[in-house]
């Protein structure tokens, strides 16, 4: 009852530091500037969350005498995990706040989930089979589940850079051809004018461009990065899925669908 309870006020309290958070940062991100002290306050809120998750799961673990790992509740919520301990890997790093809205959006929408209704029935930790208790399915699950997680974020953040990149381009297209038009109808200074003022607007150094600009940079720098370790993760948990395979059932691989999408 006590552990039961302990779970319960963690749950809820990390749910509601992150769903704070994320939204101090959406606000400061697409409405107002930065703000240095709000800012540090939301950094400091997605520890205590981290923690709070931390204490779910080593919860789950005391009392139900197994990693806890044995239902999809218990995934979601260390794949939420994983989603904050992202996060805090750079933590201490600088101008990475679309990382940060990446990673908090995800470990809420996923914790979100695991807590709300949908998932009632298995919230409660079960036994395991005698096959589920290896220390090879431990490690397994956890590089899997990380796995999934760092390569979420890194496709998130690929997304992220194809769409800032097109709307760049189109931007810049449209300017072009709205200046091509009208040079059939002005005069050749008025067209020059309109040129140079173009060239100007958009040139790599203005302040726009340049922010725009470095912050393509920091979305194909981050998401190549956050790839690589999710594929080495899922590397991980495909060699100690096999190894933990055959020592259930007496064979490293069996081609089966769910093995076969891994390796895909």
């Amino acid at each position: 009852m006590i552990f039961s309870t302990l779970e319960h006020i963690l749950t809820h309290i990390s749910l509601s530091i992150v769903s704070i958070v994320i939204t101090i940062r959406l606000i400061n991100f697409f409405f107002v500037d930065e703000i240095v002290e709000l800012y540090d306050s939301s950094e400091k809120g997605l520890l205590v969350s981290f923690f709070c998750i931390t204490g779910l799961l080593v919860t789950r673990w005391i009392y139900s005498g197994h990693f806890p790992l044995s239902n999809l509740y218990e995934s979601l919520i260390f794949l939420s995990w994983g989603f904050s301990l992202i996060h805090i890997v750079q933590y201490f790093k600088k101008n990475k706040k679309l990382l940060n809205i990446i990673t908090g959006s995800s470990a809420i929408f996923t914790q979100g989930f695991a807590t709300s209704g949908v998932l009632t029935q298995i919230h409660q930790s079960s036994i395991l089979v005698p096959a589920l208790q290896s220390e090879w399915l431990i490690m397994h699950v956890t590089m899997m589940i990380l796995g999934y997680a760092s390569l979420l974020c890194g496709s998130l953040l690929s997304v992220a850079l194809v769409v800032i990149r097109f709307r760049k381009n189109r931007k810049i297209l449209c300017k072009t051809n709205l200046l091509l038009k009208e040079s059939f109808f002005v005069g050749e200074i008025e067209y020059m004018n309109k040129r140079s003022n173009l060239l100007q607007t958009t040139s790599f150094f203005s302040e726009k461009n340049y922010y725009r600009s470095q912050l393509i940079q920091q979305l194909d720098y981050w998401s190549y990065r956050v790839i690589s370790l999710g594929f080495l993760f899922l590397t991980i948990g495909i060699l100690s899925g096999a190894v933990w395979a055959n020592e259930a059932w007496g064979s490293y691989w069996n081609w089966d669908p769910k093995e076969t999408w891994a390796f895909i």
